[in-house]
């Protein structure tokens, strides 16, 4: 991981030891490098400039931070949300209202409606009865509502069943063979602008064949469209890029990616827009935990950390892989799986691997937890909820507090008839 590295046997973030930030923040937490944000960030934007008109809007499903929002829309970024609240903290951390994109399966009429009212750039349809009420709702206030359709073309991602959403069994997305009717509807309707094709086909994709194959079903349809005498001025091409989890595995480079699209729409003739998430956030931050036990096992020892999938569910929810490393290796190792603390047996992070040998009172950490970490957080098991710290050089700052069991009870109450 760059800009994670060893210093004098420690592992540190830039220049910073990571056993600092646990000592006086406390773990779980999470660490983000702000270095390596900027560098993801520039990668990206520096490889699809080529391309002539683009547009970047940042996922802000796989990190929602404010202090990450406002570092990435520092270099350019836009937001792309789905939801009002994430629309809310795009706006909140400056994000211009032009800037955002809203996608989702369900947006409410109330989100439409403040969409509307803020300005944004973009609604991706993702049916027709959502088309018709957007346009509704957008004449009612005499404004115009600016939208693309999002496709779905039936194309296999290759990526995890659970992250997939380009095949035609998945709820994204419109059939892409119906697209032409649904266009020749909606764009006549007033309040709205249907000025472009959306599609996004999965997560985490470790090659470039199976967007290139939905790109072209994308091209042939915008020539359809054209020739209908629709005006298409945009084409979303949604995000997807993966980070490498696992050893050996080697994602697409930004530059392969940027290659790849200019081939597949040299004669398009749109603004392209992107939505990348985890390609710019993974590799950005990690899960900081304690050793709590070493416990025997029957095959292989436990080792029992006080991070648990209510910090970082991804292992639990997808069988995802992060690297397990200590913050000072002794140079042993030893093949083990490490669990949290939380009632369920699906709480493991690693299952009989090798990984650096630990004892009671060390610190590791989990690689790789930048995206889809903190963001799907939970207080299961009346934990707290997790920090999150940023990093940039020798200096850090906490950007999300870790709250309390306390505090969350708080907010709740008990009826009089119960008291």
């Amino acid at each position: 991981m760059t800009d994670f590295s060893m210093i004098d046997g420690e592992l540190h973030v830039e220049s910073l030891p990571l056993a600092r930030i646990a000592a006086e923040v406390g773990t779980p937490v999470y660490v983000y490098s702000t270095e390596r944000f900027q560098a993801n960030a520039r990668a990206f934007r520096d490889a699809l400039k080529p391309l002539g008109r683009i547009h970047l809007a940042f996922a802000i499903k796989a990190n929602p931070n404010l202090a990450v929002l406002k570092l990435l829309a520092n270099e350019g970024f836009g937001a792309d949300v789905v939801s009002g609240g994430e629309m809310a903290r795009a706006l909140a951390a400056g994000v211009a209202p032009k800037d955002i994109v809203f996608s989702g399966v369900g947006k409410t009429r109330r989100e439409l409606v403040k969409g509307l009212e803020a300005g944004i750039g973009q609604f991706n349809l993702e049916l027709v009865e959502e088309g018709e009420v957007l346009a509704a709702l957008a004449a009612e206030r005499g404004l115009t509502a600016r939208a693309a359709l999002r496709v779905n073309p039936d194309v296999d991602a290759g990526t995890h069943e659970k992250i997939s959403t380009g095949k035609a069994e998945n709820k994204f997305g419109l059939p892409i063979g119906e697209a032409p009717e649904i266009f020749d509807r909606l764009g006549k309707l007033p309040g709205l602008d249907l000025h472009g094709i959306a599609v996004h086909i999965g997560s985490q994709l470790l090659g470039l064949a199976p967007l290139e194959a939905a790109f072209e079903r994308v091209g042939r349809l915008l020539a359809e469209l054209r020739a209908k005498g629709h005006t298409i001025t945009h084409v979303d091409l949604g995000g997807g890029l993966g980070v490498a989890y696992r050893p050996g595995e080697v994602p697409p480079s930004p530059e392969a990616y940027a290659e790849m699209v200019a081939r597949a729409t040299k004669d398009w003739d749109v603004e392209l827009m992107f939505e990348p998430g985890r390609t710019i956030a993974g590799s950005a931050g990690v899960l900081v935990t304690e050793v709590l036990w070493v416990k025997p096992g029957q095959v292989y020892p436990w080792v029992v950390v006080d991070a648990a999938m209510n910090d970082l569910a991804r292992v639990a929810l997808y069988d995802a892989y992060h690297g397990f490393a200590a913050v000072k290796p002794n140079g042993e190792r030893f093949v083990a799986n490490v669990a949290g603390p939380v009632c369920e047996s699906t709480d493991v992070f690693v299952k009989a691997r090798e990984i650096d040998a630990v004892k009671a009172g060390d610190l590791a950490v989990l690689e790789t937890a930048g995206a889809y970490g903190a963001t799907m957080a939970s207080t299961y098991n009346s934990r707290p909820l997790v920090p999150e710290v940023l990093v940039s050089g020798d200096r850090y700052a906490i950007v999300a507090g870790r709250i309390s069991a306390e505090e969350i009870m708080a907010a709740e109450d008990v009826p009089d008839w119960l008291k």
